[in-house]
């Protein structure tokens, strides 16, 4: 059985940071695409960013290009996103994802994690 366990979020001031982390199994994480995405209170759910298989690409949303990173750690089965510069627009429950796609479309992740909500304070 595949899950997805987000964890990090939590209640932050703008200007700051917060590290979230996902953890997966029941499935060849490796091989996976892992993405990030968030849904805000009455808004549809959003892309954030994604990582390859490797690591080796990555690809962010425009609101979050040079704020936010992120990483994997093939070895741990875990998906991060550093998120910096935290402003009260990013106040949302964050998801992880996996996928064989690649991109922003939801379509291209197959697992789901539960989410981790994200509140930055004004």
């Amino acid at each position: 059985q595949v899950q997805l366990v987000e964890s990090g979020g939590g209640l932050v001031q703008a200007g700051g940071s917060l590290r979230l982390s996902c953890a997966a199994s029941g499935l060849a994480f490796s091989t996976y695409t892992m993405g990030w995405f968030r849904q805000a209170p009455g808004k549809k759910r959003e892309f954030v960013a994604t990582v390859s298989w490797n690591g080796a690409s990555t690809y962010y949303a425009n609101s979050v290009n040079g704020r936010f990173t992120i990483s994997r750690e093939n070895a741990k089965n875990t998906v991060y996103l550093q998120m910096s510069s935290l402003k009260p627009e990013d106040t949302a429950e964050y998801y992880c994802a996996a996928g064989y796609g690649w991109g922003r479309s939801q379509g291209s992740y197959n697992y789901w994690g539960q989410g981790t909500q994200v509140t930055v304070s004004s």
